[in-house]
């Protein structure tokens, strides 16, 4: 089984509205403490918890010069183990993560940051990444370079945020990732492809403290390449993840 890739982090861009509700250590020091619930933990497409739903947890300290530091948490399963013939030790992704966020004009900002992910018990799985994302009148473009005991990756993305009647959020966001070897195999095995699409379509709203979203997720892989890069052949299918997150 090829060992699934963590969540691209659900990282707001650091905004006035963010920072007025985080908590104000200091003149330039900030601490926003996210938790959150979603229906299923999907990382570019493919769900984390067996399609389950998870409990996260981002807890970050931002500085009014950009730099920015935080952990995040989120449980995840894994389920069998097919080569210890047991289930996976890990429930629990802990991710350390520190930036830099550029708000380059009114309109246009710059994101770039490292991100360190663990697994407690299952220390094969650990990696890390690093993103770079540009933003402007909405529309946003980035890349992801990932290296792990296993895999090395490279994700581009783009896609597109805005805000609809009703102050509903919308955003689109499209995702290539590619192994640079054979991962995704067909059912017999025959051909094996390097990388693949996911997408997302997304509704949020701010209501009774707290932002609630839904979202439609899918990928173009087929049931046999997820089976040969998840070991289960309905964890890269279309489906729908709600979610519910307030920040303090």
């Amino acid at each position: 089984m090829h060992a699934c890739k963590p969540l691209i982090l659900a990282f707001a861009a650091i905004t006035s509205s963010q920072l007025a509700q985080a908590i104000e250590l200091s003149d330039s020091l900030n601490l926003a403490i996210t938790p959150a619930l979603v229906s299923d933990y999907r990382n570019s497409g493919i769900s984390q918890t067996l399609g389950d739903p998870a409990a996260q947890l981002d807890v970050m300290l931002s500085h009014a010069s950009g730099l920015y530091a935080g952990v995040w948490t989120s449980n995840v399963e894994y389920g069998y183990d097919w080569e210890k013939d047991d289930d996976y030790g890990t429930r629990q992704e802990v991710d350390y993560y520190a930036g830099y966020y550029w708000q380059i004009t009114d309109e246009i900002s710059l994101d770039t940051y490292y991100n360190k992910y663990t697994y407690p018990g299952e220390g094969q799985f650990n990696g890390a990444d690093i993103y770079l994302t540009l933003e402007a009148y909405g529309f946003f473009i980035g890349g992801k370079h990932s290296h792990d005991t296993d895999d090395t990756a490279f994700s581009q993305y783009l896609g597109y945020r805005t805000q609809l009647p009703l102050e509903i959020g919308l955003e689109l966001r499209v995702e290539q990732v590619d192994y640079k070897d054979e991962v995704f195999w067909n059912a017999d095995w025959t051909k094996g492809e390097e990388d693949y699409n996911n997408w997302e379509v997304k509704l949020s709203r701010d209501m009774l403290g707290a932002t609630w979203a839904l979202s439609y997720v899918d990928t173009n892989l087929s049931d046999a390449q997820c089976a040969s890069f998840s070991g289960y052949d309905d964890l890269c299918s279309a489906g729908a993840v709600a979610s519910v997150s307030k920040s303090f």
